[in-house]
């Protein structure tokens, strides 16, 4: 539940009270979910492969011009990860914010690395060649800063994720106030706009691109949830909204026609897009936001390891499968497979280790501050003067 329309504005010169305090909004956690089943459809049954044994196209006929629009659930992602970060961050510090997206991340992507890694050097050798030093990479999730190719096709998402936390935590570290944000979620969006506009690679890089307006427009929503009066609010909500449609959503068509044998015209996309945050704003901004369906927290909580997981173990799983099995029942059995799969990561890895791995982290940072700030003491103790005579003592 957030919080009613009744809620005071946030007062622009401090921070708000920690995200902790906030109930867990269930629908959204359902939300992502939805996200999760329409991008592991789009990898099944839209995308040209031949693990069904034939082009998907004659598999699913029927299925996959619609299937192709599960592809835009990474967008919804991206809506929803501007939402819940700005949630999450809200009244932390960066030491803290830090900690918490490595033990949120890290466990279960790294469980993922090794898993590709054993599907294409054991299991399925000879799809892909996958060395030692690329792995290496690839374990510290920001291989692409490195030049180094993603392992698996859908880790490009964390790399856009990563650089959005970096840009909170610059926020953070500034001091996380009302008009900071609503100038950030109005101006972010329309630089990264100019650099991918003027071919500007670091520019596009650093300001995360095509996609900066959903994370942008995100926020925007989560702000409107603690004041939803607010004429400037609702005027950069759609500012990153129309920006979405243009950018992000043009080039997921892109990608679409590279993977599929369906077109998806600018009608198409800008519904796709308006429809993710709609979806979003519905949840936050509705009655919606009272849910508490407990089922709703665990679909949400297999989210993560289904997206990390599903494509390349998924697509081995349908072609074992697809020789002996009609395609429907294939798709319904590997889908269920991979759930189960998801629901083992999360209990058994993300769930023990991810509280361990945030809380080493955030004593190692802590840590590493202490030495910092008494290094610096150090050192302007060093400059300080003798008083006259103390050297001929």
């Amino acid at each position: 539940m957030t919080e009613s329309t009744t809620t005071p504005a946030l007062d622009p010169g401090r921070v708000a009270s920690p995200a902790a305090g906030r109930p867990r909004l269930a629908a959204l956690d359902g939300l992502r979910f939805l996200a999760a089943m329409a991008v592991l459809a789009y990898h099944y049954v839209a995308v040209n492969h031949s693990a069904w044994g034939a082009r998907t196209e004659d598999s699913f006929p029927n299925l996959q011009p619609v299937a192709a629009f599960g592809s835009f659930g990474v967008q919804l992602f991206f809506v929803i990860s501007g939402f819940v970060i700005l949630m999450s961050a809200w009244g932390r510090d960066v030491r803290a914010f830090t900690a918490s997206r490595v033990g949120r991340l890290f466990p279960a992507y790294w469980l993922s690395v090794a898993a590709v890694v054993l599907l294409l050097v054991v299991v399925a050798p000879g799809h892909k060649d996958v060395g030692i030093s690329e792995t290496a990479a690839n374990l510290t999730m920001v291989q692409r800063a490195f030049g180094v190719q993603d392992i698996e096709s859908v880790y490009w998402t964390l790399w856009a994720e990563l650089r959005f936390y970096v840009l909170v935590g610059v926020l953070l570290a500034l001091g996380m106030t009302r008009n900071r944000l609503v100038a950030f979620a109005a101006i972010w969006p329309v630089a990264a706009a100019v650099a991918v506009q003027s071919g500007s690679t670091l520019g596009a890089t650093v300001l995360v691109g095509t996609d900066a307006p959903l994370f942008a427009g995100g926020m925007v929503l989560f702000l409107l949830t603690r004041d939803r009066r607010s004429p400037v609010l609702w005027l950069v909500l759609a500012l990153n909204v129309a920006l979405s449609c243009m950018m992000s959503g043009r080039s997921q068509s892109l990608r679409i026609a590279t993977s599929t044998d369906v077109t998806v015209g600018p009608q198409s996309y800008w519904v796709a897009i308006l429809v993710c945050f709609a979806l979003v704003a519905a949840v936050a901004l509705t009655r919606l936001d009272r849910l508490s369906w407990r089922w709703l927290t665990l679909v949400g909580a297999l989210t993560y390891p289904l997206y990390l997981l599903h494509s390349s173990w998924g697509q081995w799983m349908i072609g074992e499968t697809s020789p002996y099995l009609p395609a429907g029942v294939t798709f319904a059995l590997v889908t269920v497979a991979m759930l189960a799969v998801a629901y083992l990561v999360h209990r058994f890895v993300e769930r023990p280790f991810g509280p361990r791995l945030r809380r080493a982290v955030a004593r190692d940072l802590e840590l590493a501050g202490r030495a910092l700030r008494r290094g610096k003491r150090d050192v302007r103790a060093a400059q300080v003067p003798e008083p006259d005579g103390a050297s001929s003592r």
